[in-house]
């Protein structure tokens, strides 16, 4: 039995879920309300103030689903209460990002700006024009988002210019040594 997949997913207060019958799961809370579609041989079941997963067999590929479903829904609920965030910053002379209308304006030394795309449901802002914030309730998307404007400028690692994600230690190599 996968240990992650035997766990249940408690619910908070405010948080509604809604298993149907064409095996659509639908997740509303104070932040809106998402929803995604259970894969075969996975069972999801209402227990009190939480939600049990269960699988309907013992194929390989039911097994692995098992966990992955139990982390998604609890992912649902987590971000329709909560939500999710996901921070970066831009180091470099002369870098800096700025928000206009649905996209994101980044200048990042290169010979023109970059224009990415703001999916709907997500929410960015841009302090001190480096410093992004990128909100929003589905987990994918915004780590998504994130993992797409850091690919744009990644950290290098002898002056570690680039976009990173707030915390991230950039492992420093060594320039050329005169002798």
């Amino acid at each position: 039995m996968s240990r992650v997949g035997k766990q249940p997913i408690s619910l908070p207060e405010k948080v509604s879920v809604k298993i149907g019958d064409d095996r659509s799961v639908l997740v509303e809370g104070p932040k809106g309300k998402l929803s995604w579609t259970l894969p075969p041989g996975v069972k999801v079941e209402p227990e009190g103030a939480s939600l049990k997963v269960t699988r309907l067999s013992e194929e390989r590929v039911v097994r692995a689903m098992h966990g992955t479903t139990q982390r998604l829904i609890g992912n649902m609920v987590e971000g329709v209460s909560k939500g999710f965030r996901k921070d970066l910053e831009i180091h470099g002379v002369g870098f800096r990002a700025a928000v206009k209308g649905s996209v994101i304006d980044l200048s990042l030394g290169q010979s023109h700006d970059r224009l990415h795309p703001i999916p709907a449901g997500i929410k960015v802002t841009v302090t001190d024009n480096t410093k992004i914030a990128i909100e929003g309730i589905d987990k994918q998307a915004v780590g998504q988002l994130a993992a797409d404007i850091r690919a744009y400028y990644p950290p290098e690692p002898y002056k570690a210019k680039g976009v990173r994600y707030v915390g991230e230690q950039i492992r420093r190599k060594a320039g050329k040594s005169v002798k």
